[in-house]
């Protein structure tokens, strides 16, 4: 009898282990390091019916828009995007066209070649100093700022309301500009004058950065190290101007 017990025993332990070796393994939590993090993004398991498409914001201009003298983060289209994602915007990365010294000819000339597409749920477009700096005419940027107005409405699925336009800033209050002869003022004035007619006829929304710009005359904070363009400070009041805007747009 004893030798029997023994048997069953062994038998009914045989099995279980044999039901132990089968059974699914416990996942082990592992925290994120900076490999599976690049692995998580470039191979995604979320089912495509329920991913979400995230924003595309286009930003053109010279060096105001590139941010010349300032960290990439403080770039003013950089600042918009990081200000959205605080409020759940899921948005990429700003697209930037441009360069400093360009004036609307040569962004016009870089549109030919880099050729964006016409599904930008926000462009933006700063450009104008430049032709004022270099004393190229009026009516020349009247111009080809339509050119670009029109252009920055075809980015934006055609849809004008989705262009913004910011008014050129005031660097005649800067250390750079001391003792200049010209008004630099007074004809920045004269081609914010033209471009926001035109961006009102347009039908885009227009963006007045330049009384704030004219604060740097008391406030050197919001002047680069270079004495010339602005600080990442006088960007992220940019963006604040801007704001209600973009986020007009977005919620449409």
């Amino acid at each position: 009898m004893k030798l029997q017990q023994l048997y069953y025993f062994f038998l009914l332990l045989s099995i279980g282990l044999v039901a132990c070796n089968s059974a699914p393994p416990i996942p082990t939590a592992v925290p994120p390091t900076a490999a599976t993090r690049s692995t998580a993004i470039s191979t995604p398991t979320v089912e495509p019916t329920t991913a979400t498409t995230s924003v595309q914001f286009l930003a053109l201009g010279d060096s105001y828009t590139i941010g010349h003298g300032v960290h990439e983060n403080a770039r003013w289209p950089v600042q918009m995007v990081e200000r959205l994602r605080e409020t759940g915007i899921a948005i990429d990365d700003a697209e930037i066209i441009a360069r400093t010294g360009w004036t609307t000819r040569s962004l016009l000339s870089a549109l030919e070649v880099a050729k964006p597409h016409n599904e930008y749920d926000v462009v933006a477009l700063l450009i104008g100093v430049n032709n004022q700096y270099q004393g190229q005419s009026l009516a020349v940027y009247e111009s080809e700022f339509n050119e670009l107005l029109a252009l920055s409405i075809t980015y934006a699925g055609h849809d004008p309301q989705r262009v913004v336009v910011l008014s050129i800033p005031d660097y005649g209050v800067t250390p750079f500009a001391a003792g200049a002869t010209n008004d630099i003022d007074s004809e920045i004035d004269a081609f914010n004058r033209r471009n926001k007619e035109i961006s009102e006829a347009a039908g885009v929304r227009y963006v007045d950065i330049t009384p704030y710009s004219r604060e740097a005359a008391e406030d050197l904070s919001l002047i680069a190290p270079d004495g010339l363009h602005p600080s990442g400070i006088q960007y992220a009041g940019w963006v604040e101007l801007a704001f209600e805007d973009v986020v007009e747009i977005l919620s449409n």
